[in-house]
């Protein structure tokens, strides 16, 4: 599995760029508004309103917008109502793609993303086309300085992890959905740095891109992420290194 989370790494560069146009602050209001209202506006008792308001933490989100999300999810304040949606469908060389997104206009989401991929040789299919080549997995990214493989193994182990990657400047740290909560505070107990975690869609297969088709991809990813609805996009696709490299230089 390992090298999977490429996209992953150019969407943390790019999260900056998106805070700084507001993007992202716009996504992660979305989600916390959608987390409050589906498991309340207690974030120890709802894990999905645990890691947005984290993820906003992260962001440097004002306290004051936290706040008035969660009241606006749970109903004590008026606001628009958002709810969650999947897309799936294919981009170049028949690569699968599954999208989500937070919306309050399912039709206006549905013709966006469908042009988007219209545009970048991609097409829309069917619900259940290809969702069933992903899993849905908690990653989480330990920074390396200071630490081993070793001194997570056990920890992780007993958390609940089923891998630990060696992934550049972090160690990444994959276990089944379910465990998710319990594997990230029993590392943050024993005193582990945790830069970034989240559920990811991973995939069972890939499908290899390369030349033309694989930029083409990357340019299709990267309109499917700057469209303001979608919160996620992932893919089977496996790209070289270099190409990635040239899209996080650009």
């Amino acid at each position: 599995m390992s090298g999977h989370s490429k996209w992953s790494k150019i969407k943390r560069k790019k999260a900056e760029e998106d805070r700084k146009k507001g993007k992202l602050f716009s996504k992660i209001i979305k989600e916390i508004t959608v987390a409050a209202r589906l498991g309340g506006g207690d974030p120890e008792a709802n894990p999905r309103l645990s890691q947005a308001i984290e993820d906003a933490n992260n962001a440097n989100m004002p306290k004051e917008n936290i706040e008035k999300a969660i009241l606006r999810g749970t109903g004590e304040l008026p606001g628009v109502e958002y709810e969650d949606m999947s897309y799936e469908g294919y981009g170049p060389n028949g690569t699968a793609l599954y999208i989500e997104c937070t919306t309050d206009n399912k039709n206006r989401t549905v013709s966006e993303i469908r042009h988007l991929l219209d545009k970048h040789g991609g097409s829309l299919g069917e619900s259940g086309s290809v969702s069933w080549i992903f899993d849905r997995k908690g990653v989480l990214y330990l920074p390396k300085e200071g630490i081993t493989e070793d001194d997570i193994l056990l920890v992780a182990l007993e958390h609940g992890a089923e891998e630990i990657n060696d992934e550049n400047e972090f160690y990444e740290v994959v276990c089944p959905k379910e465990e998710f909560h319990n594997l990230k505070t029993g590392l943050e107990d024993a005193g582990f740095e945790i830069e970034e975690s989240e559920l990811q869609e991973i995939p069972k297969t890939r499908v290899n891109v390369t030349g033309s088709e694989a930029k083409k991809l990357l340019r299709l990813l990267e309109a499917l992420d700057d469209q303001d609805d979608v919160q996620n996009v992932w893919s089977n696709a496996d790209v070289d290194d270099e190409l990635f490299a040239d899209l996080e230089a650009s």
